[in-house]
């Protein structure tokens, strides 16, 4: 209840401080890509519960003659990248942790389609509430592979306490400003995570 209490204190001045960020952003998405300026996609909180993450959107809408969506990289614009690049894309994610979501740390939520495909040990990530940032984040984001995120998490998981939090929390501003790890190799953002050959183990000891 106490990590709750920071989480609200933390996401509340952060989104008061930050509005005029979040208002020119939001002009500049309108700008750029038009409405809606927000993107809604459903991910697994805290004990697999799905719930409507928000971010700025960064794609603009293409679809081939048969009426299917482009690929990524095609419909990524040269805005779009730079709000990834600098994650103010994911900036209205603290009102998912005002309102309970998601965490300010945590293990990032990740599509609800790759629940199934978890193996019972990556599976423990969902034990917690998902985070704006997370030990994976600060240690290369999306150009780690999924064995190592899901290890990390899990390493949070069983670990987690405040100071750990704010660990993460200054490193993240660190992470933010070298603009590095937005994309997996090949990739525009994350690659599909396609299920475990075996099963992973979080034992290996990880050091902030």
């Amino acid at each position: 209840m106490f990590k709750r209490l920071i989480d609200i204190i933390i996401a509340s001045l952060a989104f008061l401080i930050l509005l005029p960020v979040f208002l020119y952003v939001t002009y500049k998405v309108k700008k750029n890509m038009g409405s809606p300026v927000f993107f809604y996609q459903e991910r697994p909180g805290k004990n697999g519960k799905l719930f409507k993450m928000i971010k700025f959107r960064s794609m603009k809408d293409a679809y081939d003659q048969d009426g299917n969506a482009l690929p990524d990289d095609a419909r990524i614009t040269p805005f779009g990248q730079k709000l990834r690049s600098t994650s103010l894309d994911e900036m209205p994610q603290l009102i998912n942790v005002i309102k309970g979501d998601m965490s300010v740390v945590g293990p990032r939520p990740m599509l609800k389609e790759f629940v199934s495909l978890y193996s019972e040990e990556q599976a423990r990530r969902l034990h917690v509430r998902p985070g704006m940032t997370g030990l994976a984040q600060i240690s290369g984001r999306n150009e780690l592979d999924y064995e190592e995120r899901f290890r990390l998490d899990v390493w949070y998981v069983d670990h987690r306490n405040l100071l750990i939090d704010f660990k993460i929390m200054f490193k993240t501003v660190w992470v933010m400003s070298k603009k590095e790890g937005v994309n997996a190799p090949g990739h525009v953002g994350p690659s599909l995570f396609k299920g475990n050959n075996t099963n992973q183990s979080s034992e290996k000891k990880h050091e902030l």
